[in-house]
């Protein structure tokens, strides 16, 4: 019980002792703060940690040694500039603008759904395939396909519905497909 009512004591004197020093120093801590950092939220923070600082070492402030301010105001500068090193260690944050859109979704599905092509693609004839890839990949016409690959424009046409419908039936077995993708 001696112990309990010693740290109650303890605690209502630390704590008159904070008191007292934010009475005494606390406004030209606190302008000192604003004029290191430029934002004065910022120096309100610093304030309070240096006060908690000075509250967890108050032998530091009863010793006699040196003027209790500079101490505060060292300490004040020391948290200044690690909050600053801590800062300039983080990578720069992105704010959101029209040419930063945020992200909105997850990759993964665009990668799974170029995977699952890619199979498709795969499963096509070689003649359907050119066709697509002539069309599709190199953004050529039918007729720049047709001169390119060698045939009449018609077989073009054909062979690029042809494939497109063999697609579509692959595609419509999405999951099944997958699943043999992955195993």
């Amino acid at each position: 019980m001696a112990a309990l009512w010693s740290r109650t004591r303890q605690s209502a004197s630390d704590e008159a002792l904070i008191r007292s020093l934010y009475e005494e120093h606390g406004r030209a801590l606190l302008a000192y703060a604003v004029r290191l950092t430029s934002d004065h939220a910022a120096a309100e923070d610093v304030v309070q940690e240096t006060l908690i600082r000075a509250w967890r070492h108050p032998e530091v402030l009863v010793n006699g040694k040196g003027s209790i301010r500079g101490w505060l105001l060292t300490v004040a500068r020391n948290i200044i500039t690690d909050r600053y090193r801590a800062k300039a260690a983080r990578p720069t944050e992105v704010h959101e603008s029209p040419a930063n859109p945020p992200v909105e979704r997850d990759h993964a599905e665009a990668v799974v759904d170029s995977m699952f092509v890619l199979e498709a693609l795969d499963r096509l004839s070689p003649d359907h395939r050119d066709v697509l890839r002539e069309i599709y990949l190199r953004g050529r016409t039918v007729t720049e396909t047709a001169t390119t690959l060698g045939l009449p424009v018609g077989t073009v046409k054909s062979r690029s519905h042809y494939a497109l419908k063999a697609l579509r039936e692959i595609y419509s077995a999405k999951p099944t497909a997958l699943k043999e993708v992955a195993a």
